[in-house]
């Protein structure tokens, strides 16, 4: 098990532009604010999205594209770096013009109509590394 101790550190309310990729919009957001662990939240919405599920047996993702107008339910997830730069991993619940949920792990592909966000950030005396977990293929926080 692995278990950190933080602090809090800054926290930012803020906008996307429309057209904005809602990923990488909100890891440049993290970049340029050198943002390196903390928690993300947003709402609004997306003119299409990209979602995807991770196949435990095979170790695969795939993903599911939505072309069509959907709301952004709630997103949630978490920053810490990846080769040295802040990574965004976040799930995403959306619904359509019928209200219908869908959701999954956000990909690249989402762009955003409106979208309002929150990061927090934490201070740690360590930083947080994701790397390949060999026993579950992901790229995960190391165990210990």
């Amino acid at each position: 098990m692995l278990s950190i101790s933080t602090r809090p550190g800054r926290s930012f309310i803020g906008r996307l532009t429309k057209g904005d990729d809602l990923l990488q919009a909100l890891e440049k957001f993290c970049e340029e604010h050198n943002i390196t662990l903390g928690e993300v939240r947003a709402l609004g919405a997306v003119t299409k999205a990209r979602v995807g599920f991770y196949n435990q047996e095979e170790r695969k993702y795939y993903f599911l594209d939505f072309d069509q107008p959907l709301e952004i339910l709630a997103l949630v997830g978490n920053v810490s770096l990846k080769d040295g730069k802040p990574m965004v991993h976040a799930h995403v619940t959306l619904a359509d013009h019928e209200g219908r949920a869908i959701g999954g792990h956000l990909a690249p592909g989402a762009p955003v109509f409106a979208c309002e966000f929150a990061i927090h950030e934490y201070q740690a005396d360590q930083t947080l590394n994701r790397a390949n977990d060999p026993e579950t293929g992901l790229m995960l926080w190391p165990a210990s």
